[in-house]
């Protein structure tokens, strides 16, 4: 019987792979039988990821997307791709009052100008082809809260939100889909060692009706489904998934 959310044959790009939610994509997208391209700065932590990944043709390129070198580097290592998943990004707080200019920079090149701008090199390159599935991995903040020191992070968020649907309106004549992922807390070990208790993160998941912080696995099963067939027929939609916490 035929799996409408089988990855059989398609090649897919997934950015940002060598940790957390990106890891956990890549290697889930592999079980789906997608041949991938995964790219991260970190080579070590890449080559970790790339020797977790099922079956076989998979290939792996360290490059920085933030920067214009990295990405055309990175476009002129790339066949044809059925599918990119965007999940490179980082998050600095900060108060508001005490951000400057370098440190905007970096967060938006990072998170939103980088994966932009390789989307539109490989566009414009005509690597993506027709029918082809584009993901970014966005957040509730910016769209539907955010957090103390968490301006910039916000920011760059919601522009992925809007790029989002602009790109997927400008895209739907080459029958290229683009959407969004927005997860609420994602439990990646992200917190260990940091000065949060493990009292205090106890108490922040009581703010989730499902009790629990996300895993990047329920990340990954939805990004799935937008790079599959399952999903043939949305386009430019911001899928949340966050255990109910922005219902409160």
């Amino acid at each position: 019987m035929p799996n409408p959310f089988s990855l059989e044959g398609k090649v897919i790009l997934i950015t940002g792979a060598s940790s957390g939610i990106g890891k956990d994509t890549a290697i889930e997208c592999s079980k789906m039988g997608a041949q991938l391209i995964i790219t991260a700065r970190n080579p070590e932590r890449l080559n970790e990821t790339f020797g977790l990944l099922q079956g076989e043709y998979h290939q792996q390129f360290t490059a920085d997307i933030a920067t214009d070198s990295g990405i055309e580097s990175l476009a002129g290592m790339l066949p044809g791709l059925d599918g990119i998943v965007h999940v490179a990004g980082i998050i600095k707080p900060k108060p508001f009052h005490f951000l400057n200019r370098n440190e905007l920079d970096e967060i938006m090149n990072t998170n939103f100008s980088g994966p932009t701008l390789l989307t539109n090199a490989l566009i414009r390159k005509k690597l993506i082809k027709k029918q082809a599935s584009i993901v970014f991995i966005s957040s509730v903040s910016g769209v539907a809260c955010s957090f103390l020191g968490g301006a910039s992070y916000s920011a760059s968020k919601g522009a992925i939100n809007g790029i989002v649907k602009g790109m997927a309106l400008d895209l739907a004549a080459k029958h290229i889909r683009v959407n969004s992922v927005l997860p609420g807390m994602i439990d990646t070990g992200i917190f260990d060692g940091s000065a949060i208790s493990k009292e205090d993160l106890i108490e922040d998941r009581k703010r989730y009706p499902l009790g629990r912080y996300g895993k990047p696995t329920d990340v990954a099963y939805a990004v799935i489904y937008l790079l599959s067939d399952a999903s043939s027929w949305v386009t430019g939609s911001n899928l949340l998934i966050d255990g109910g916490f922005t219902l409160l």
